[in-house]
């Protein structure tokens, strides 16, 4: 039954990521073309140069993998470190008024 299971998944999958690429990058070749060349007068692209856009703006400002910063420990632990200093500096200032 796993088996079976995962015969549909992995197909589905592909065929999902290289449609969502394929809509993603027209998409952004509509948008640059309807937008760019008649404000600026630079060049329409091609589906090809739209997809190198695509990852480019990907890498830049998406991140590549997960989205969050760093595992769940690691949030956890920065966190927990955070709170620890706050307390010392309120412990400090509130030491510092008593006086």
């Amino acid at each position: 039954m796993r088996k079976r299971r995962l015969l549909f998944v992995i197909p589905a999958a592909i065929l999902g990521i290289v449609l969502v690429s394929f809509i993603g990058g027209e998409l952004v070749k509509l948008l640059w073309n309807w937008l760019l060349p008649p404000l600026f007068g630079w060049r329409e692209l091609t589906l090809w140069q739209a997809f190198g856009m695509l990852a480019l703006c990907r890498i830049l400002f998406g991140g590549v993998g997960r989205h969050a910063h760093g595992s769940p420990g690691i949030r956890r632990r920065l966190r927990e470190r955070m709170e620890e200093r706050m307390e010392e500096r309120m412990e400090e200032r509130m030491g510092a008024w008593s006086m």
